[in-house]
């Protein structure tokens, strides 16, 4: 009896515009792509979480830096929160944040505002006078701070000459409690380039075909802006609004150098420390008081803070552009 034959089986093609993968092709980009994003994860890990995990344990000890850290639980939290013995000016430099905050983050949004605005109407030399208002944003914060307390000074300063021009009495900027955190929040608009910055790549964002049909139903200046550049401008404006928000609850250079006296060795947040900032009154505990576990547990509350304040700008905050 015969066999039957097998027919032979026809090749099988692959389709066309796809490739056969080589055996190993694909295990080999995954070891190259985590070789390329490595240093990434690297830098993540020892300067970011580490450092993070790190604060939070020791916020729930007693370390003074030198000595082994003593696991006190949640004592750091509740004396910061309920202690006015024990830290009396705590809730002082939480005013005095928010009071900057309030100010600080509007003037400098609106400055910006403005800022964009005259550069985007000016047609020849726009990029020579972007360049000069975004000086201030790359000086380094101690020139910052000692020019603006020439600036400042109550015989001397510049910022009395020029308000005594209009009939205003020479002011003692930095040592009146009530002017204090005014002067500094001049100073936080003064440095608002990458504010203006981002305002002009919005300005640039709306169409010109809106502009000319405002300007053909009769539309002024006036009402352009509010009509048509303040609605279109919402997501950018919301975008500034949280991380000026968050940097200004951060606060900490201007302020240290401003208020440093003889090198930086009596730093108190001013006259009656109407400039003690949260993160100046924090890192006077982790370096001038030896108390690092408090430290790190006002950097965990300022951290939860910050997150509640961007949840509910997030909920309330129209982001939109209409």
């Amino acid at each position: 009896m015969a066999s039957p034959v097998l027919a032979d089986k026809p090749a099988v093609t692959p389709p066309p515009g796809r490739r056969r993968r080589r055996p190993g092709f694909g295990r080999r980009d995954h070891v190259i792509g985590w070789l390329l994003i490595a240093p990434a994860v690297i830098y993540f890990v020892i300067f970011l979480l580490y450092p993070a995990l790190a604060a939070l344990y020791y916020s729930f000890t007693d370390w003074n830096l030198r000595t082994a850290p003593n696991w006190v639980g949640l004592a750091n939290y509740t004396d910061l929160l309920f202690d006015d013995v024990k830290y009396p000016h705590f809730w002082k430099s939480v005013q005095v944040t928010l009071q900057y905050t309030l100010i600080a983050v509007p003037l400098t949004l609106g400055t910006a505002l403005v800022q964009a605005l005259l550069i985007n109407a000016i047609r020849r030399g726009s990029n020579t006078f972007r360049l000069l208002l975004f000086l201030p944003v790359v000086t380094a914060e101690a020139a910052v701070g000692a020019i603006w307390r020439w600036l400042y000074d109550p015989q001397y300063g510049l910022v009395n000459t020029m308000i005594g021009l209009v009939g205003i009495p020479p002011q003692n900027w930095l040592n009146t409690p009530d002017l204090v955190i005014p002067a500094l929040s001049f100073i936080a608009a003064w440095q608002c380039g990458i504010s203006m910055i981002i305002y002009l790549a919005g300005l640039k964002g709306i169409p010109d075909s809106i502009r000319e049909a405002a300007i053909i139903d009769g539309a002024g200046p006036v009402q352009r802006f509010w009509k048509i550049v303040v609605p279109m401008l919402r997501p950018t404006t919301f975008y500034l609004l949280v991380t000026g928000v968050i940097a200004a609850l951060q606060v900490f250079g201007l302020v240290y150098v401003i208020f440093s006296g003889g090198g930086g060795r009596s730093v108190t947040g001013g006259p009656e420390q109407s400039g003690l900032t949260y993160v100046l009154h924090l890192y006077l505990f982790a370096f001038r008081y030896d108390a690092m576990g408090a430290a790190c547990a006002m950097s965990f509350i300022l951290f939860v803070f910050i997150m509640i304040i961007t949840a509910l700008q997030f909920k309330f905050v129209k982001q939109e552009a209409s």
